[in-house]
């Protein structure tokens, strides 16, 4: 494995790839330099001279500005280097070129098919309560029913959360409609609902949000309704095995996966060997006419280039421009800079600014063409890349993708985490080291991709993402660390 590289030809950083000592020569892409500084793994270095306010430069596109001199070999860091964003700007549609992406299509692999046609990579049952007042409720019925019906379905899973009373207008009807959404995902063979009562988000209106083709695999239950609310759930979740035990899986095309896309923990090495290997994952999944859902809007911002430019139509790219400002006005409107990115975590790998950090994390859509752009709580319909309005918090977006309909989801990682969500999450680590001490928590190492070649690492990946929609589990379903978290925007009474 090389100890250094550079992303693109035009980038004026390269990238350590191990801890480099100040006085370490160093030859990047044809260029030998001498290192002025210690620089850290996944940390930059100069390779040219910066003056100060020059831009820098990494994926090919500006990451910042210096602020002040940088000569060749030093480290290029947060001491050196400042965002250059601000707040809202104008998109012009003048270049729209989506094109055909060349991928390879995907193969089959093996699913459950639904009644309504589409296909489910698990065949669970979920309970799901209006109100945070019944979240323990639901989540002890669910796991005393996976006991007691261990084998007969893939899972039975209580996502507690607390909101769903004291809520207000817009902030309620997106915890209600990201709840309708959860139960119109695929991997839900069957919901229970559960409500308290007297809540804000009462079990009518939320059903009535459901879409028309998930309503008849709901049980619906108030538990201040006369009688013991134990004992009824579990009667419910007994009725929904009993039908849901008898299937099986059988083979489903490519074009039937919807794909959810996802960083976190995110380090320098993201942007070089797990988010482009999603990318190239992403590619194949469009080329066989599959779904890609994309959100984490703030982690955009100094990358919509990359991404807007592949907007199917005037249409598309008027409503990405418009939801990437209405995030920008959010974080203007609260006080905040919409820079306020990257994470300690982030910095600590490597990562210095919010451009550096975007034009990284988009990669993970590779080439595929910006088909739609959806609200928190919508669901994604066209073939190519979906992009949800959702913020960066872990949690809180991939709740949002699965919500969108996503049935698996593949989240990159540079520091680690062990916290999965509804459907199957696939974490893979950007670098080998991360692999090796939380196997418990990664499922694929794309760090090998440096020692191993790129196309190779993918192919490998490709295999394994059917592996894991035809059923083999992830580190986070092995060890029930299975959560949601919903989008909490207004005051709360």
């Amino acid at each position: 494995m090389p100890d250094c590289w550079r992303c693109h030809d035009a980038d004026t950083v390269g990238i350590a790839l191990i801890d480099l000592a100040a006085g370490n020569v160093v030859t990047v892409a044809g260029q030998r330099l001498s290192l002025q500084d210690a620089i850290p793994s996944g940390h930059k270095f100069a390779l040219v001279d910066h003056s100060a306010g020059e831009p820098v430069v990494r994926y090919g596109e500006p990451i910042g500005r210096a602020t002040a001199s940088i000569v060749v070999g030093a480290h290029v860091h947060s001491h050196n280097l400042a965002t250059a964003l601000a707040g809202e700007q104008s998109y012009a549609a003048s270049d729209l070129a989506p094109g055909e992406v060349m991928a390879k299509p995907l193969g089959q692999w093996l699913g459950y098919r639904r009644a309504d046609g589409r296909y489910a990579t698990r065949n669970e049952i979920w309970l799901l309560p209006t109100v945070g007042c019944v979240a323990p409720l639901v989540e002890l019925v669910a796991r005393e029913a996976q006991v007691r019906h261990a084998g007969k379905v893939d899972a039975i899973v209580g996502f507690g959360h607390p909101h769903g009373c004291s809520q207000l207008g817009d902030d309620l009807a997106g915890t209600r409609a990201v709840l309708a959404a959860l139960c119109d995902n695929p991997n839900a063979g069957g919901v229970v609902l559960v409500g308290l009562g007297c809540e804000s988000n009462q079990l009518d209106d939320l059903v009535a949000l459901v879409p028309e083709r998930s309503r008849l695999k709901l049980r619906v239950m108030r538990a201040q309704d006369p009688g013991d609310e134990m004992a009824r759930a579990m009667a419910m979740v007994d009725e929904l095995v009993e039908e849901l035990a008898p299937l099986r899986r059988g083979p489903a095309p490519a074009s039937a996966l919807t794909v959810g896309l996802k960083c976190g923990g995110s380090d320098a090495l993201s942007g070089l060997t797990a988010n482009p290997m999603l990318g190239r994952l992403s590619d194949r999944v469009a080329a066989s006419g599959g779904k890609l859902i994309l959100t984490e809007i703030p982690e955009i911002f100094g990358a919509e280039d990359a991404l807007l430019g592949r907007a199917t139509s005037d249409r598309v790219f008027e409503a990405a421009g418009m939801l990437l400002n209405r995030f920008k006005r959010y974080f203007l409107d609260q006080g905040e800079p919409v820079s306020e990115n990257p994470s300690p975590g982030n910095i600590a790998g490597g990562i210095t600014t919010l451009e550096e950090k975007s034009l990284g994390a988009v990669q993970k859509a590779g080439k595929a063409p910006l088909a739609d752009v959806i609200h928190y709580g919508g669901t994604a319909s066209e073939p190519g890349v979906t992009l949800l309005e959702a913020p960066g918090n872990d949690a809180v977006s991939s709740t949002a993708l699965a919500a969108a309909g996503a049935t698996v989801i593949l989240f990159t990682t540079g520091r680690g985490t062990p916290l999965g969500f509804p459907v199957p999450t696939v974490k893979v680590s950007s670098n080998t080291a991360l692999a090796l001490s939380k196997a418990g928590w990664i499922d694929f190492d794309a760090g090998c991709a440096l020692a191993d070649g790129a196309e190779a690492v993918s192919d490998r990946f490709s295999d394994y993402v059917l592996e894991v929609a035809s059923g083999r589990m992830t580190a986070a379903e092995r060890s029930g660390q299975r959560v949601i978290s919903v989008w909490k925007r207004g005051v709360t009474l």
